[in-house]
């Protein structure tokens, strides 16, 4: 094996990706974690750059596990020596079906050298106390994908498209981020969609174009909806809030709630600041770009500590009614209009 990459918990996919391309390998990663879409990037990373075409035929398997597989199959197959290639690549996915994980500290006594062991272990992590993940991690790579906080989902799609040579503009990438969330599967997926569907000669992805090809309102949306709110624009949040009791397949209360919520949370973050610099605020809310700060920055300054706490509390009463406790005859709207008017006024 290559030079083996330096463990540690604070390990990133960037980390293994770019010891890959070095031709640094392990004979074994676990890569698991409540965040698929880095697990199944550096599991598909492995399978396409490490052995020829010619190779992958002989020496590049994929298993998937169930309740019934055998975690000796996955040994006896590990066990296995290339065919006219250094190595072979073994990817076993959903592992968190299998029954008897801790078997696997069987093979990683002593990997087979010329075997590269893939285990993806979705929706959950396994505990790094237990023998099998400290014996992995002494010979190979054991990976944690997280899922991402709010803040970071920007940087996500800019780094994404940086990759294409594509950029977005900041209320595209918002209405992004609003609609579709820390779902990256999801929103690689829209963002690979708008990339195919830019016109020739244009590489910025725009409000416009999303509304034509993935159907979010550029005018109607919770990004432009906390836009309204944070200016404290009464008219506009108006309109807003009908179109969404207008149109509730589209745009689900517990949605706007929850967008309302985590972004009033971290206005109450930012006035508990020890160091109100933008520097101190963008690290008490880790935040990694500037920009990014604006609107928690123009809120704290239309709505103070107090009326901030006032509608986290306001939130979370909506919230209950919506599920069903002490609503009585109230409907959705009502329930969404109120608030509203609650955090306006």
């Amino acid at each position: 094996m290559a030079k083996k990459l330096t463990a540690g918990t604070n390990i990133s996919h960037r980390d293994i990706i770019t010891a890959i391309r070095n031709g640094e390998y392990a004979p074994i990663y676990l890569l698991m974690g409540e965040e698929s879409y880095y697990i199944d990037r550096i599991a598909n990373f492995i399978a396409d750059n490490i052995l020829t075409e010619e190779e992958k035929g002989f020496n590049l398997i994929t298993m998937y596990c169930t309740r019934e597989t055998n975690v000796a199959d996955i040994i006896n197959s590990a066990k296995k020596y290339p065919m006219m290639s250094k190595y072979q690549i073994l990817i076993v996915k959903e592992c968190q079906n299998l029954l008897k994980f801790d078997d696997l500290q069987f093979y990683a006594q002593k990997p087979l050298e010329s075997t590269i062991l893939v285990l993806c272990y979705k929706n959950g992590t396994v505990d790094r106390r237990k023998k099998t993940v400290a014996m992995i991690e002494k010979v190979g790579v054991v990976y944690e994908s997280k899922k991402l906080r709010d803040g970071q989902l920007p940087t996500f799609i800019d780094e994404y498209l940086q990759r294409k040579k594509v950029t977005i503009e900041d209320r595209a990438r918002m209405m992004l981020v609003d609609s579709i969330g820390s779902d990256l599967n999801r929103m690689a997926s829209e963002l690979d969609k708008l990339y195919v569907t830019l016109p020739e000669g244009v590489n910025r992805i725009t409000p416009e174009l999303i509304e034509k090809n993935i159907g979010i309102s550029k005018e109607f949306n919770n990004f432009e909806l906390r836009n309204t709110i944070i200016e404290r624009n009464v008219f506009k949040a108006n309109q807003i809030i009908n179109y969404f009791n207008d149109n509730p397949k589209d745009n689900a209360p517990v949605v706007t709630i929850a967008m309302l919520f985590n972004f009033f949370a971290g206005v109450m973050q930012a006035y508990y600041a020890p160091v109100k610099t933008e520097q101190g605020l963008m690290e008490q809310l880790e935040l990694r770009n500037s920009w990014q700060l604006r609107d928690y920055q123009n809120a704290m300054r239309n709505y103070s500590a107090l009326k901030t706490m006032q509608i986290i509390g306001q939130l979370r009463q909506a919230d209950a009614k919506l599920k069903g406790i002490e609503k009585g005859s109230t409907t959705d709207a009502d329930i969404m209009r109120e608030l509203i008017y609650f955090i306006l006024h």
